[in-house]
């Protein structure tokens, strides 16, 4: 007394007829479409290091600290970065400002320790948005392999200045 699976699950209008049983209407369609592919569309291979793909200009990369129109660090250690960062990624260590130092900060104090955990931050750009003093962002680098140590992923605060690009707009 085999009950025939088939028979239990489908309805008398759900049958299939002997055509559909070969799959072969389902395989003509999907064939067609991989044909149509094929032949009309225009391949996007990039070959990496000599080509590079154009970034979007909202595109989230490598964290650059900016410096003001005079030069001075922009950052005064309000902690709106790192407390706003979903991933607990940001550390900040405050510091006076002392006269000898007074020239680069425009604020009585600064970021004496500024660290960001590549490892854990997940690129959300809330950084960039909090900063009251448009201080840190997010450019279009992606090339973030740094090496085999996880203290390369370290990015200090000497770091992201060294590498800052081009001044950017401010929007707010």
């Amino acid at each position: 007394m085999a009950i025939n699976v088939r028979e239990k699950y489908l309805k008398s209008s759900d049958k299939m007829s002997w055509w559909d049983m070969l799959y072969l209407p389902a395989i003509l369609k999907g064939m067609t479409v991989t044909l149509k592919h094929f032949l009309f569309t225009k391949a996007y291979t990039v070959e990496y290091p000599e080509q590079r793909k154009p970034v979007a200009e909202r595109f989230r990369g490598r964290h650059v600290m900016k410096r003001d129109e005079e030069g001075r660090e922009r950052c005064t250690a309000c902690f709106c970065c790192m407390y706003s960062c979903p991933a607990d990624c940001i550390r900040i260590e405050a510091g006076e400002v002392t006269p000898e130092i007074q020239s680069n900060h425009p604020e009585d104090k600064y970021a004496k320790v500024f660290e960001i955990d590549l490892l854990r931050c997940i690129f959300c750009g809330m950084c960039q948005d909090a900063c009251p003093k448009a201080a840190i962002f997010l450019e279009g680098d992606y090339e973030l392999a740094q090496g085999n140590d996880r203290d390369a992923y370290i990015l200090t605060k000497m770091v992201m200045m060294e590498s800052e690009s081009k001044p950017r707009k401010v929007r707010r």
